[in-house]
């Protein structure tokens, strides 16, 4: 999950696996796999930094499994 600004200024927290393209026309436009676009004031590569941050962080500790054989 990353931490993203709408032109409002409200802050939203958007799952990044759900992220199909990203634009900047020249305000950036996210446009996620189900069809909805977002316009935020990130530009594209804050976002991409967030979303290789997000994914370092969430798999440098891998979750153990509950069962050990």
């Amino acid at each position: 999950m990353i931490e993203l600004t709408k032109f409002n200024d409200q802050k939203i927290v958007l799952n990044c696996d759900l992220i199909e393209i990203i634009e900047e026309t020249p305000d950036t436009v996210v446009t996620l796999i189900n069809g909805k676009k977002l316009i935020v004031k990130e530009d594209k590569l804050e976002i991409i930094d967030k979303t290789i941050e997000y994914r370092n962080k969430a798999f440098a500790n891998p979750i153990r499994p509950l069962v050990e054989n």
